[in-house]
């Protein structure tokens, strides 16, 4: 278990757990699939032996379009799972709850700037 407040469910398709992104993973499927295509390319270049400005020119573009997935499911993390542990009906366990998720999308924004 990923939190104190993640519970065994079932697996099934109406009570799987949905995360913050479930509603646009075909989207974020699709934008890393071409972040993966671009790391291909990138490969091939290196293989070519193109010059090293222009591989450096592509790896910035991956950077940035990793980055820019990163930003999402941040923001998705932050709208669904930091507000739905603010939505706990105990209060104990809704402060608890909260301060994991807070420190969950803090720590991921670390690893992120470094």
């Amino acid at each position: 278990m990923d939190s104190p407040t993640d519970a065994p469910v079932a697996e099934d398709a109406e009570t799987a757990p949905r995360h913050g992104y479930t509603s646009n993973k075909d989207a974020y499927l699709r934008r890393l699939k071409r972040i993966e295509g671009q790391v291909r390319g990138i490969a091939r270049m290196v293989d070519e032996d193109k010059y090293c400005i222009d591989i450096l020119t592509q790896v910035a573009a991956v950077n940035k379009a990793l980055h820019a997935v990163s930003l999402g499911l941040v923001e998705e993390h932050i709208g669904h799972c930091v507000v739905g542990a603010a939505s706990e009906p105990d209060l104990a366990l809704r402060a608890e709850t909260i301060d994991f998720k807070v420190k969950e999308a803090t720590d991921a924004i670390g690893r992120l700037l470094r």
